[in-house]
């Protein structure tokens, strides 16, 4: 009686724990190394948050990390910020203001979800433009609820978004151009690395 051929585990384990490492990981890399762009010298509201938010929410597998990841980013460089500028940049960390910044991080990711499966370029356009509006709207009530100068009225609302409208540019620029290096970076590495897109939404 012949012994039944079987398979071994060693080589299949392996290769599925080393799959399950890579797409995560990198993932999670491309996120911290985008947030930390933030230390760079750039334009008002020319921002990598947004981007990260929607890319995060786009390709982790598990929604949990998704959330998670662009958070626990956002944190480290604000972190980063306070320290390397102090003053009023660290007042924020005591403010409703982060809140909202964090808040809007989350709903950002959740509608990054509409992008799993289904990343284009015609997508990505659309969903960063959303995510910008997206920001724009929640920030600048924030601004308009914490920052003294705006009377708390339809009035002082409506003076809140139009001080804000000569950012919004760049907030849309800086959310394009990031969300590109990410979306298509990544696009890159996976059509490379087949582990990548084995373990990436």
């Amino acid at each position: 009686m012949k012994p039944v051929a079987t398979r071994s585990p060693s080589t299949s384990t392996r290769s599925s724990a080393g799959t399950f490492a890579a797409g995560p990981l990198v993932l999670a890399g491309l996120i911290l190394i985008a947030a930390l762009t933030r230390l760079l010298p750039h334009p008002p509201n020319f921002s990598p948050v947004a981007a990260i938010a929607l890319f995060g929410g786009a390709y982790f597998m598990s929604r949990q990390w998704a959330f998670i990841v662009p958070l626990a980013a956002m944190l480290i460089s604000d972190i980063a910020l306070a320290a390397i500028n102090g003053g009023i940049y660290a007042s924020w960390f005591g403010g409703f203001a982060i809140w909202l910044g964090y808040g809007c991080v989350a709903l950002t990711t959740a509608l990054g979800f509409g992008l799993r499966g289904r990343v284009g370029g015609g997508r990505v356009l659309g969903f960063g433009l959303l995510a910008s509006v997206l920001f724009f709207v929640i920030s600048n009530f924030g601004a308009w609820l914490t920052l003294p100068e705006y009377p708390k009225t339809f009035g002082g609302l409506g003076m809140a978004y139009t001080a804000a409208i000569p950012f919004f540019q760049w907030t849309v620029l800086g959310t394009l151009f990031y969300a590109a290096l990410l979306f298509g970076g990544f696009a890159l590495l996976r059509s490379r690395v087949p582990a990548l897109r084995a373990q990436t939404a």
